[in-house]
Parts: C-alpha cells; structure tokens; sequence
C-alpha cells in the first residue's frame, strides 16, 4: 500500500468511526422530525471526516492547526445546543455534544496511524452511547453502600497497589507489601463480583445459582446462614444442605484458580485432587437436589460486604502473618511446620493459606510440598463446615452436609498423598 492508498485508508476509517456513532445517535433520535435533530448520521460522519483531514494538515502546517479546530468544533456544536435548549427542546442533553467531540478526536487519531485505537474507542463509545437505559437503571437500584464498596474497591486497587514496594522485607524476607496487597485486592473482587451476582440473580433462581455465586465470595457464610435456617425451619433442611454443598463445592475451582495464578506450576499437581473433592461434594447435592422439591432462599443478607476497609486490612494482616510463619516454620522445623501450619489456617480461611503456599512455592517451597498444605487446609475447612452445620443446624443437616464432606476431605487428602508418592 502507497503513501496515497494509505491516506485514502485512513480517512476512510475516520469517517466509518463518524458514521458508526451517528448511526447509534441517530437511531436515538429517529422519532425526532427532520431538521430538528442537533446532529444525524451525516454530521457525525463529517465530524469524523474532519477530524481525520485536520490530522494530516497539522502533519504539514503544524499541531496548532488541530488545537483551533477543536476550539471551533467544541464552540459551534455548543451554540446550536444553546439555541436547541432556548427552542423548548427538553430532550437536550450533553452527552451528544461530548459524543460529537469525541468523533472528531477519534478521526484525528486514526488519521494519525492510530486505526485500532480509535476503531476500539470508537465501538466501546457506541456501546455506552446504546445502553444508557440499562446503565441508568444499574446506578438507580445501586445501593449507598454498595456504591462505597465499589469505590473502596477502586481505593485499594487502582491507588494504594500501585504504590506499595514491590521488594521483600523481614526475617527470611517473607513480606511483600505489593504481593500481600495484590493478594488482598484479588480476594476482594472475586467477593465483589460474588455479591452483585447473587444481587442480581435474586431469590427468582433459587438456591442454585445463590449457592454457586456465595461459593466466590465465602462458602463458611453461607453455611452459618443456610445452618440458622434449617434450625428454624426443619422442611427446608434438605435444600438448604444442597445449597451448602454446592457452595462448598464451588470454593474448590476457586481454590485452584487462585493457587495457578500465582504459581502456573500447581496447576498439574492440584487438578486431581481438587477436581475429585470438587466431585465428591457436588454429586451429594445434586442428589439431594433431584429427590427434592425446589424451594427458593431468598439470598438477602446472605453475604456481607466483603469490601470494607477494615476487613481487607484484617485480610492482609493475617495473610503477612500466616506468610511470616510460614517461613518461619520452614526454616525451624521444614516441611512438617508448613503442613501443621497449613491444617491449622484451613480451620478459619483457605484463601490466606492458599495465597500464601502459592507464592512461596515460588521461591524455595516444593510443589509436593505447597500442594499437600492446600489440600490439608480445604480438607480442614471442610471438616469445620461440617460441624458448624451439625452444631448450629441440627443432627438432620449436619448428617447431609458432614458426611459428604467428610468424605471430600478423605478423598483429597488420599489423592494428593498418592500423587505425591
């Protein structure tokens, strides 16, 4: 392709990028009568065409050409929005302005050899420009609190990660502000998404998806609500354990999906064992579900969240502590300090101790060694679920939810001694 054919190539994509949001704005406007819009298909179009042919004149006569055609554009679309307000349009709104500018700096930009950016911003603009029904109704069912959750979200990741010292500190350099923090920021998204899943979801699709989605977020929570509910109500014991054991099931490919992500070498070493615990607590519940008639939970309150600032800074306090001990414990007593320490933590939380074996079996850790602490942490936690389900729920849903998991927590444990053999 010449200079020329290149030239025509990019003018061409500036006016597609044009044309591409004009068709969106002016689908929006379709009932509007002609010549009353404030910008249709062809504007939006030449707007992008203009953008691109400004682009190669500042090629030429300098980037001040670019700069007051901007000005012009911005100043010229805001006196035909003026006079359309003082005309009684009630329908005026800033967001086509914003979305003409934007055209304008797109064309530019792909006229600049930029063609997958500008094409890329291009549709994401039209995307956002075409859902703002569905956009204003998420921000309208959106809660105060859950609006903070997002922010502080944003706050731990987005500003304080990026800031924190990416070296290791302390005996046997065990602390890494930046690994822990990161650790902490993935816990708290995979429990944000787990939230706003069962938000949206609601009580309408019952105890399945509420079980899979606490699964994300903490199947121990679920266990204690769904526990509470079956000592209230006996008739719902047995679909409240399928929920039980669907959560419980749902923490495995969770367990394996964080540990890879740090340590792409656990995969292989874990995906037995997981799997086979994975198997052994849904095969119970979808029995349980398929004998049973299908009631709903009602999924309020079942999650807290898991976003606030002082339960992500508990999070990262025992995830350094647990990392500390760990190598302390390597180093005093080798490999049987992990796995004692590894039971132990299982007993309270798998995410802590699964990060935490996950980065050191990135140092001086042996895989052998990080796998059988996981799995003696999930089979640990697993146990403790059990026993929470017969202590609070009763002797009816402790037998449903304790035996199967006694029995993953067999099957895992036997799986990884013999993989380790």
């Amino acid at each position: 392709m010449n200079e020329e054919q290149l030239t025509f190539y990019y003018l061409g994509v500036a006016l597609a990028i044009g044309l591409l949001i004009g068709i969106e704005r002016g689908w929006k406007e379709r009932e509007v009568k002609e010549g009353m819009r404030a910008a249709g298909v062809r504007t939006y179009g030449l707007i992008g065409l203009l953008g691109g042919v400004l682009a190669l004149l500042a090629g030429h006569v300098g980037a001040l050409i670019l700069g007051l055609a901007f000005v012009a554009v911005t100043g010229t679309l805001t006196i035909v929005y003026f006079f359309k307000q003082r005309n009684g349009d009630s329908d005026v709104g800033i967001t086509s302005l914003v979305a003409a500018l934007l055209t304008f700096a797109l064309g530019a930009l792909a006229t600049m050899g930029e063609v997958a950016i500008a094409s890329g911003a291009a549709v994401v603009t039209t995307l956002l420009l075409s859902y703002k029904p569905l956009l204003h109704r998420w921000v309208s069912a959106l809660e105060e609190e859950e609006l903070r959750a997002g922010i502080k979200l944003l706050l731990i990741s987005v500003v304080l990660l990026p800031i924190l010292p990416n070296q290791s500190y302390g005996p046997w350099h065990a602390i890494n502000p930046y690994a822990i923090w990161w650790m902490v920021v993935l816990t708290a998204a995979i429990s944000f998404v787990g939230y706003f899943a069962i938000k949206i979801a609601g009580a309408r699709r019952g105890t399945i998806f509420t079980a899979l989605f606490s699964g994300l977020a903490s199947s121990t929570v679920l266990t204690l609500h769904f526990s509470r509910m079956a000592n209230r109500n006996r008739a719902m014991t047995p679909i409240l354990a399928t929920g039980i054991l669907l959560a419980c099931g749902t923490m495995f490919p969770r367990i394996l999906l964080v540990a890879s992500i740090f340590n792409t070498n656990l995969f292989r070493p874990l995906i037995v064992p997981v799997v086979l615990m994975a198997l052994l607590t849904y095969i119970p519940a979808i029995w349980y579900w398929r004998s049973q008639s299908h009631e709903n939970v009602n999924p309020e309150s079942l999650l807290k969240n898991p976003l606030e600032l002082k339960t992500a800074l508990t999070f990262g306090a025992f995830l350094a502590l647990i990392m500390l001990l760990g190598k302390t414990l390597q180093a005093w007593f080798g490999d049987m300090g992990v796995m004692a320490l590894s039971t132990v933590s299982g007993v309270t939380d798998v995410d802590a101790i699964t990060l935490s074996l996950a980065r050191m079996s990135n140092d001086d850790l042996a895989l052998r060694v990080a796998t059988m602490g996981i799995v003696l942490a999930a089979s640990a936690n697993c146990i403790t679920k059990g026993c929470m389900a017969a202590v609070i729920g009763g002797r009816e849903i402790g037998l449903r939810v304790g035996l199967p998991l006694l029995a993953t927590s067999i099957g895992g444990l036997i799986a990884v001694w013999l993989l380790a053999w």
